[in-house]
């Protein structure tokens, strides 16, 4: 079963034509499917027409947030909601053409787990969309070692068991892949079209690239020291203690040979001083840092690894007839 989930926020000149496209798609091919519109909080008429339509199309689910929550939260509510075993989520906005779905789906029969959509020939504005995101995406690629051209469209196909590894928050969606690859998921990139938006007003512009910067420090320290923390806070404090040491130990001996500390040496005592604290600072916040993911893991039961699959041969068992 295939669950399509699609986050709105006042598209409502645009949800006649998805839902009309993507029941023609869907249709075609012949499988079976469920449309899952997740309005978040919108002002217009979208959810009235999303609710009429659900009423006499037994494969749509409209699910209404009670205030704005964001993207992120919009298709968490819809991934959470779906009962497919592969999960495709896109935008509302006309500029994701339904018809690119079963390029999406070949991948996925392929082998892979993530099936990214790539718009390699954008139609954005050049300054505040194109250039900016090119500068995101390559660092964002060079961050998380995932080698994608295209982090920020939602156009995604996914398997179920992916997306139930990672928790969703603050904009992470779009980092999805990023996310998934720490649990060795198989990503490969598909061109899709970009279409130029034929209705509404974007809700998306140049200072939405300021916070993906922030989320790629997010994102590199999840991937690289989210299960080891004290790998990061103990490095940066063993630098600051070892010199602040140093120093305090030079400035100890220097006040020993009759020398005066605050007159010659004051600006110095103070760096000395504040790196050593510092450095103490970090070792703390590793070792908390530590506790907190031993804590995370085990009281929720969650794994540090993922498994592929398992094969045996048929109706082998283990010797006494059960196994622990």
């Amino acid at each position: 079963m295939i669950s399509i989930v699609i986050p709105i926020h006042n598209e409502e000149p645009s949800i006649l034509p998805l839902y009309d496209g993507l029941t023609q798609v869907m249709e075609s091919l012949g499988r079976p499917y469920e449309l899952i519109f997740v309005d978040d909080a919108s002002n217009d008429k979208s959810f009235d027409l999303l609710a009429n339509l659900a009423e006499t199309d037994g494969h749509l689910k409209v699910i209404r947030l009670r205030r704005n929550f964001g993207q992120t939260a919009a298709l968490s509510a819809g991934f959470d909601e779906a009962q497919g075993t592969i999960l495709i989520s896109m935008d509302g906005d006309l500029q994701h053409d339904p018809a690119d779905i079963p390029n999406l789906l070949a991948k996925l029969e392929e082998g892979y787990d993530i099936a990214s959509g790539w718009r390699k020939d954008r139609v954005d504005n050049a300054v505040t969309r194109r250039f900016p995101s090119r500068i995101a995406n390559w660092l964002m690629s060079k961050a998380s070692g995932v080698d994608l051209h295209d982090f920020g469209t939602t156009f995604k196909a996914y398997r179920a068991e992916i997306i139930r590894d990672i928790n969703l928050y603050g904009e992470l969606h779009r980092f999805i892949p990023a996310l998934a690859s720490f649990y060795g998921a198989r990503i490969i990139e598909v061109p899709i079209r970009n279409i130029t938006r034929p209705a509404g007003v974007s809700h998306y512009g140049l200072g939405r690239t300021f916070r993906v910067l922030f989320d790629i420090l997010t994102i590199r320290f999840l991937l690289k020291y989210f299960t080891r923390p004290m790998h990061f806070f103990g490095m940066v404090g063993l630098v600051g203690t070892v010199l602040g040491g140093l120093i305090m130990a030079y400035l100890t001996a220097f006040k020993l040979m009759g020398g005066h500390l605050v007159a010659e040496h004051g600006p110095l005592m103070i760096a000395g001083a504040l790196l050593l604290l510092g450095g103490l600072m970090m070792f703390s916040t590793g070792i908390l840092g530590e506790l907190l993911m031993r804590t995370y893991f085990e009281s929720q039961g969650r794994r540090i690894y993922a498994v592929r699959e398992i094969r045996q041969k048929k109706g082998a068992q283990l010797a006494g007839g059960s196994a622990r």
